[in-house]
């Protein structure tokens, strides 16, 4: 269980960072990270630290689209961990 909130914690860190690198990159009027590449860094139960990213650095606020595909991505990732999460509880 250990291992897999580390792994969480450095989905969701590496997603922030992520975002965080884009930002900056808008500020400096240099080549961005595509949405699509910000999407799959989300995928993997990393929606906390998109959302994160996006309410904290204000960044990706006004585009609509892209916070339904990260909303769906939220719902996507509670629906795993509510189906999953008695399958952890068992284990330990």
């Amino acid at each position: 269980m250990t291992t897999l909130w580390s792994c969480l914690l450095f989905f969701n860190l590496l997603c922030f960072l992520l975002f965080a690198w884009d930002k900056q990159k808008a500020h400096r009027n240099q080549r961005r990270i595509a949405e699509q590449t910000l999407h799959l860094a989300t995928l993997p139960g990393a929606a906390p630290g998109a959302w994160a990213a996006m309410l904290l650095l204000r960044h990706k606020n006004r585009k609509a689209t892209f916070w339904g595909v990260t909303l769906g991505l939220t719902l996507l990732q509670g629906a795993v961990l509510y189906f999953t999460w008695p399958y952890f509880q068992a284990q330990f």
